[in-house]
């Protein structure tokens, strides 16, 4: 499932290219056809990506919220100045963030709908295709602000409150591993985050939240702030540095310990351990994860 930094991606580009444009929007695939008659003819006002939701705004005062899930993702084509590619899972051409410099040929239209395109939204410069969403609903502002209230802090958001994360955190005996992917406790961390920020931290994914101290919990926090602010920078996840990858580059050892089950510790050399915990596959080091 794409994690928070592929949805801000996706908010950034849809701010570049739809923003203030009037959209023809259809469903080719024809199971989103009412809503899309609903926003059809209309103008996007903003794109807020919020852990990992999108919500696109459109000018007679309604949104289209969406969400990925497991199969979703979005596909961009268009002029010279557009991104061309994917974003999402899976993804049908790699998301590298260097797709509006790629030489492309000269726009001429969205190309026919290839597949099972849920949306798609076409403006002057360029067009998006929706493929596989968990959600995808046409809202009104008050139902986008009830769904916000039920996320827990982005911290890809400037306006962020660390505070609550760790109020959130701190309140629950659940392990910690359980409510870093609790999006109601902090939006937009997924697997591949939780594991390596754990990590990082030094801390057992088992360990009640109770259990931690502000001051590791605020720590927790700053490296999910950096971790996925590089993450929308350089479109992937990317948490080893060059010291900790041994000469390796970082598209072939980008993670700690995620996915690297009976490999050896990138810090001490025990290997990595991985279980179901509340039936996802959680990743450590026993050695350097002991507390």
């Amino acid at each position: 499932m794409p994690e928070g930094h592929s949805i801000h991606r996706l908010a950034r580009q849809f701010t570049a290219l739809f923003v203030d444009e009037e959209l023809a929007v259809s469903s080719p695939q024809g199971r989103f056809a009412a809503g899309a008659s609903r926003l059809h003819g209309h103008s996007l006002v903003s794109a807020l990506a919020h852990g990992k939701q999108l919500f696109l705004r459109f000018d007679n005062d309604l949104v289209l919220r969406i969400h990925l899930g497991l199969y979703g993702a979005w596909t961009f084509g268009g002029d010279s100045t557009t991104f061309s590619g994917s974003i999402g899972a899976p993804r049908r051409t790699a998301d590298t963030g260097q797709g509006a410099e790629a030489a492309q040929p000269p726009y001429a239209g969205p190309p026919e709908p290839v597949g099972a395109v849920r949306v798609r939204l076409v403006s002057r410069r360029g067009w998006a295709d929706l493929r596989g969403p968990t959600a995808c609903v046409v809202i009104t502002p008050r139902e986008e602000a009830l769904a916000l209230a039920r996320l827990g802090p982005d911290p890809l958001q400037e306006s962020a409150d660390p505070v609550a994360f760790v109020t959130r955190l701190r309140s629950s005996a659940t392990p910690i591993g359980v409510q870093l992917m609790n999006q109601a406790v902090i939006a937009g961390i997924g697997n591949v985050y939780r594991a390596e920020v754990l990590f990082l931290q030094g801390i057992s994914p088992w360990r009640p939240g109770k259990a931690v101290p502000e001051s590791e919990a605020l720590a927790a926090w700053e490296d999910a702030v950096r971790l996925m602010q590089d993450g929308v920078r350089e479109g992937r996840i990317i948490t080893t540095t060059p010291s900790a990858r041994d000469g390796l580059t970082a598209g072939t050892a980008p993670h700690y310990v995620y996915k690297r089950t009976g490999e050896p510790c990138r810090r001490c050399g025990t290997a990595i351990a991985s279980t179901l915990l509340a039936a996802r596959t959680v990743y450590w080091c026993p050695e350097c994860q002991r507390r």
